[in-house]
């Protein structure tokens, strides 16, 4: 029997700079931001001009930006910046959507911010974020380690090679286009080693490697050959978690 160990490269807490000269609004969106696991406000300021002076000292991952602040506006602020990092609008004016889209923003919320709300937009960041960083880690080579135990040896393998995984209560089957190994393994924790990304659990049993589908039709996706199940309320999530990944590697 295998084990399989695995360290993921890629970050999953987002770095968060609040920027907004009402202490109120800011926090608001600090009191969202406790709320949710993958963020964390590394600062807060109430004008551009600060939040210029935090990007020289710290790595911001996710500005949440107002549009009216004193001297320079959130737009203007944006515009100066030749790496902006992913960035939402938060504001109580509407009529300056157009402009914040304009400068690639990931969402445009209205003040006052409902929760649901906040909660699409990040989402929204999160998977920009997450596809930023897969692309730039594939850029300098980075790769995820994953090692299979056998005996008292560990073999290392890809986990772009895996095509698919079946779960079979404590353990669960790998398949590859010439193998199939078995490791003492929870479907749950093999989701939580490999890159979300990548891996998507279309049914109970299954879970996929996206980027190894040759067709989806009906309830059922192919991979090399085999015919696997998609749950039904999965499978509009697949169409679109297929549909985003082809956009955004073009």
């Amino acid at each position: 029997m295998t084990e399989l160990i695995s360290k993921n490269t890629i970050q999953t807490q987002l770095s968060c700079l609040v920027v907004d000269d009402e202490s109120i609004a800011i926090k608001g969106i600090e009191n969202y931001i406790s709320k949710i696991d993958f963020m964390e406000v590394t600062d807060t300021c109430s004008s551009a001009l600060e939040a210029a002076e935090i990007f020289k000292k710290k790595k911001i991952d996710l500005m949440f930006l107002d549009i009216n602040m004193p001297h320079l506006s959130g737009l203007e602020f944006l515009e100066s910046l030749g790496k902006p990092p992913l960035t939402i609008i938060t504001t109580a004016y509407s009529e300056y959507a157009l402009d914040g889209f304009r400068l690639n923003v990931v969402d445009y919320l209205l003040k006052p911010i409902a929760f649901q709300r906040f909660f699409q937009a990040i989402s929204k960041a999160q998977d920009m974020f997450r596809s930023q960083e897969i692309l730039q880690n594939e850029q300098e080579g980075v790769m995820t380690n994953m090692y299979v135990r056998q005996g008292d040896a560990f073999q290392r393998i890809a986990w772009e090679d895996i095509l698919y995984a079946e779960g079979m209560q404590n353990y669960v089957k790998l398949y590859f286009t010439n193998k199939v190994l078995t490791i003492h393994q929870t479907m749950a924790s093999l989701e939580e080693i490999l890159p979300q990304y990548y891996f998507f659990r279309i049914h109970r049993s299954y879970l996929i490697n996206i980027s190894h589908i040759h067709k989806i039709s009906g309830g059922q996706v192919l991979i090399n050959g085999s015919l696997l199940p998609i749950a039904k309320p999965r499978r509009e999530k697949l169409l679109n978690t297929v549909v985003y990944k082809n956009l955004i590697s073009k």
